[in-house]
């Protein structure tokens, strides 16, 4: 069941609108826009300015004239600011000169307007100073953001090469074993049989230790083929995975001589070649390291689909990961994870404490509702 709008996104408080409004407006640089910044801090003066003039002489407004010429610094920079600034300070003195204030002498007056000047002009440069300093910080943080992602974007093309290397590689030992070994070994058979025939008419007591030998070359034959078609595979349909990983664990169990069995829970239906492909791939990666690295006996793959997810494990009860595999420094976990990234799957690789190694690749498949 699905929450209805905004049922989890309350409205945000006032406060969060008003100051979202007042950073739009205080950014834009249009001729329209500047004339309402204009405006705006004009207006600020002239409501502080008649609020001083009612308020009378008792009470002084001076410090209020700060949010205006902040404002015009904000907005416009400093040479608006520093307009505000006289304009701010013309106010103050003309309200009280309205209000009928007299004066001990004809200089206090411009004593006052240039104390209170030189008080909003250190307004004015300490708030450029400041706003020069945040615009470089973003400045600095824009271009090293720029340049992280090139990096990143950088690794990951260099990700891409290294695997589209290694599947070429891999198709190229495919086509040597299978057109070259396979065959100089099919030719060995061949031979081996003719002598052991020959053995066989001679009655010869050789001919026993012959047809063994051909039965190793034989068995070697079936082991290249095995190699030469994992290697060999390009693309596995979407609907075959299962079929694909069935075949391949009966070929590993035969090449390590280990138990290598497959289990599905549930139906197995994905939308897209590339997944079934990765997915085959990891398994297959997983399933190498297991066999060559960790001493296991037994390796269990799973293909477990259940809440709109599909979740490949991949586990033996080997000796478990060295801790700089743990840390994901070996290049086969890297390939795996970078598979996995590619599908938009997360990817885990772990040493259960019953002992062993537990590869996991889950990833969440269209809903078809």
């Amino acid at each position: 069941m699905k929450a209805p709008p905004h049922a989890n996104h309350p409205s945000p408080p006032f406060w969060q609108d008003a100051g979202s409004l007042w950073q739009r407006i205080t950014t834009q640089s249009n001729p329209a826009m500047r004339r309402l910044q204009t405006s705006v801090t004009l207006a600020l003066v002239v409501v502080i300015g008649l609020a001083d003039f009612l308020l009378g002489t008792d009470y002084s407004m001076q410090v209020f004239y700060f949010i205006p010429i902040a404002t015009a610094v904000v907005a416009r920079g400093w040479k608006f600011g520093v307009v505000i600034a006289l304009v701010s300070v013309s106010s103050w003195i003309g309200g009280d000169l309205i209000n009928g204030v007299r004066y001990t002498s004809p200089v206090v007056p411009f004593w006052n307007a240039t104390i209170a000047l030189l008080t909003y002009l250190v307004l004015v440069g300490l708030l450029s100073g400041l706003l020069a300093l945040q615009r470089e910080l973003e400045e600095r943080v824009r271009l090293r953001t720029a340049a992280l992602s090139e990096e990143i974007a950088e690794r990951e093309r260099l990700e891409r090469v290294i695997l589209d290397i290694r599947e070429r590689e891999r198709n190229s030992i495919g086509h040597d074993l299978h057109d070259g070994l396979g065959q100089h070994l099919t030719g060995t058979a061949l031979t081996g049989q003719l002598l052991a025939e020959k053995l066989r008419e001679r009655t010869a007591p050789e001919e026993p230790d012959a047809r063994r030998l051909v039965a190793l070359v034989k068995s070697a034959i079936e082991q290249t083929r095995d190699i030469a078609r994992g290697l060999l595979v390009q693309e596995i349909d979407a609907e075959g995975l299962p079929g694909a990983l069935r075949e391949f664990c009966s070929a590993a169990g035969r090449q390590f001589g280990i138990s290598c069995l497959l289990r599905l829970n549930g139906p197995v239906t994905l939308p897209r070649n590339d997944l079934a492909t990765h997915l085959y791939r990891i398994a297959q990666e997983a399933v190498h390291n297991a066999g060559k690295h960790s001493g296991a006996s037994r390796i269990e793959v799973e293909l477990l689909a259940r809440d709109g997810d599909l979740t490949l494990t991949v586990r033996d009860n080997g000796a478990g990961l060295p801790n700089a595999a743990t840390r994901g420094h070996g290049l086969g976990l890297r390939i795996m994870a970078h598979r996995a990234a590619l599908i938009g799957a997360s990817f885990s690789v772990e040493s259960p404490a019953d002992g062993g190694t537990l590869v996991r690749c889950r990833v969440s498949l269209p809903s078809h509702e």
